[in-house]
């Protein structure tokens, strides 16, 4: 188990040892872990002191943004991007808040690009409260994700530009990644945006009004980036269409070259065929019109092939 902590005062930030956040008072104090190990639990609980219930939510292994008020604190799930590369169906890292009046906890299980800036924020004074606390990896998160958000529009922006197919297959590529990381992303941004605006409407004099601000500011950047993301997958499946029509209508002229590849060798081969017959061990080999009655009835068929054709219309077609 890793971490750090801070005490502030007066808005002034000291980072202490994690054993010490326990004992010390301050305006507020910020305990943050880094970690995947059970003795976590055991220490939130034992040392911390911290309720059955917060503990297991702070460290659960699946997670997903929501806000919940337990007692006089809130129990906050944000996500958030990783500085690992996270597997396609989960790509965003979680940051679990507990937050009462004074002190804060915080547990991440993947190294959060936030967290970073958040500890920046602290040490340049900026925080001075929960509210301050929660509203700075509220507005951290949503200010990272969202140059990612917008380069996933330019992407595909990029591929309705280029739309060609000679092609396909690399468009192809680019708009399924593109599509997944848009269904990844809004998973979380839809439940974030509620879980943030539910924490700016909890009761709680932790909470000042210019908290509430913020939070209502970050739910509404992530509701914009979840709209932006339902564009971007809806788009992508246009694209994707179009991709395979300009596919389809690929293969149907190559289909066509070779028909008429067909259309101008078959009456050859058929001529070559008609006139290099054995015609010794057949019916009426010696007869001088049987080569005649030959031709005569591939005529017929060809007039009858031909009428059958025109009468389902497909020349038409």
């Amino acid at each position: 188990m890793s971490g750090f902590a801070f005490r502030i005062v007066d808005g002034k930030a000291t980072r202490i040892d994690v054993k010490e956040a326990l004992t010390c008072t301050a305006d507020l104090v910020w305990v943050h872990l880094s970690t995947t190990a059970e003795h976590a639990q055991a220490w939130l609980r034992d040392e911390a002191k911290l309720l059955d219930y917060v503990v297991d939510a702070l460290t659960a292994t699946e997670t997903r943004p929501r806000c919940e008020a337990v007692g006089d604190g809130a129990f906050v799930n944000l996500r958030g991007r990783s500085k690992e590369e996270l597997d396609t169906s989960d790509m965003l890292a979680s940051v679990r808040i507990w937050a009462v009046k004074g002190r804060v906890y915080s547990v991440t299980r993947k190294p959060l690009i936030a967290v970073a800036e958040v500890e920046k924020m602290v040490e340049r004074h900026e925080v001075r409260d929960p509210g301050d606390l929660i509203a700075a990896f509220a507005t951290a998160i949503t200010t990272d994700l969202d140059p990612d958000v917008a380069t996933l529009g330019d992407e595909l922006d990029d591929c309705e530009e280029q739309l060609d197919a000679n092609r396909v297959f690399e468009l192809r590529r680019t708009v399924s990644r593109v599509r997944v990381a848009a269904i990844g992303y809004k998973r979380f941004l839809s439940p974030q945006r509620a879980a943030l605006e539910k924490l700016a409407a909890l009761p709680g004099d932790w909470l000042a009004d210019d908290d509430r601000l913020h939070l209502a500011a970050a739910a509404d950047r992530a509701a914009r980036m979840a709209e932006e993301l339902e564009s971007i997958r809806e788009r992508s499946a246009l694209i994707h269409e179009t991709l395979t029509d300009l596919r389809a209508e690929q293969i149907d002229n190559r289909s066509l070259i070779i028909s008429i590849a067909a259309m101008v060798f078959l009456p050859l081969n058929f001529i070559t065929s008609l006139y290099g017959m054995n015609v010794k061990p057949l019916p009426y080999a010696e007869e001088p019109w049987a080569f005649d009655a030959i031709a005569a009835a591939c005529v017929v068929i060809a007039v009858g092939v031909i009428g059958y054709f025109t009468a389902r219309h497909w020349f038409r077609r």
